[in-house]
């Protein structure tokens, strides 16, 4: 500022006026100002002038780089930030860079709170965390924990998908579980009760996995196996998200099963990736938005009441039915 004040031949005072948009200067001393600013490559510092005054109205977004769904979170989360006037800063986790990195990232930037997209943490961990500084849980149910959650009724989705492809026809219908991940556990217990409930728990069977498609590409090598030794492929695969269901149909159909013909395929989160295939993947479907939505509101409302009990935002979720689930296919005579 002192830089622009000399150029322009006006004090630093002035030009402080100026860039706080204030009335004190004409026009046309206003004009030169930021002509000069612009001409020797001055911007206003607002992260400073916001810390200033013991605010940086930032909220840390933590998120996982090859988590397609997370993409469409980040999205929403941008959206409702900036209608209510704060910054975004990202923190991603990887492999070698794990939840408590990219958390501690965030703080040390001075993000006044943290949004977590679909964290692993323990919820005695994530308690300590929301003890610390104001945080939300997007994607997971942290009962018992300092933090707001915001995440979509698990059970429910699965009972619609289950319904669906029991109402096609089908009997052999196997779940790849998806490990430690968010909603994994209540989705995992939603699929036995389904089962249960139409009388297949003799058909039941949980195939051990995560949301990757790594995952579902295994899942389908262990499929394949099976039926080249003489076992039946199930009718329908429930795959733990969108990217595990996508792994699976890559295994599927590069050894020739036709899907939905031969087999069926149900993802969980209905991602973006999820209708860019050449076969639209039949998913439940969260709906981003409203999550960031909420997740947003809840930091904010929370930045400005500290004494806020804990609260949680259920969402419905949807079945959206596209190519890869169809009737069971006939048994072999």
């Amino acid at each position: 500022m002192a830089d622009v004040a000399a150029e322009a031949g006006v004090s630093r005072a002035l030009v402080s006026i100026i860039f706080r948009d204030q009335p004190g200067a004409s026009q046309e001393t206003r004009e030169r100002v930021l002509r000069v600013a612009d001409e020797i490559g001055y911007r206003p510092d607002n992260a400073a002038r916001l810390l200033a005054r013991g605010r940086s109205r930032t909220l840390g977004l933590m998120f996982t780089v090859h988590q397609s769904f997370h993409a469409d979170l980040v999205e929403g989360v941008y959206s409702e930030a900036e209608r209510l006037g704060y910054e975004i800063l990202l923190s991603a986790t990887a492999e070698r860079r794990g939840e408590a990195k990219a958390v501690e990232a965030l703080l040390s930037h001075r993000c006044e709170a943290v949004l977590l997209l679909g964290p692993d943490a323990s919820a005695a961990d994530l308690d300590a965390l929301g003890h610390r500084t104001v945080a939300v849980s997007i994607g997971r149910r942290v009962p018992h924990a300092r933090v707001d959650s915001v995440h979509t009724a698990e059970s429910k989705g699965i009972r619609q998908a289950m319904d669906h492809l029991v109402e096609l026809g089908h009997r052999r219908i196997v779940h790849i579980d998806g490990g430690n991940g968010p909603g994994s556990a209540e989705r995992r217990r939603a699929y036995r009760a389904a089962m249960r409930r139409n009388g297949l728990e003799s058909e039941l069977r949980v195939i051990p996995g995560d949301h990757t498609e790594r995952s579902g590409i295994e899942t389908g090598r262990l499929l394949l196996a099976e039926r080249d030794s003489g076992l039946p492929l199930p009718t329908a695969v429930l795959a733990g998200n969108d990217r595990c269901a996508m792994g699976l149909l890559m295994s599927l159909t590069r050894a020739g099963v036709e899907v939905p013909r031969d087999l069926s395929v149900v993802g969980y989160d209905d991602s973006h990736l999820s209708h860019l295939m050449p076969i639209g993947l039949t998913t439940v479907r969260q709906d981003a938005m409203l999550m960031a939505e909420y997740a947003v509101r809840f930091a904010v409302e929370r930045l400005e009441n500290p004494a806020l009990e804990p609260r949680e935002a259920v969402l419905d979720p949807k079945l959206v039915v596209r190519g890869t689930s169809g009737p069971a296919p006939e048994p072999p005579a």
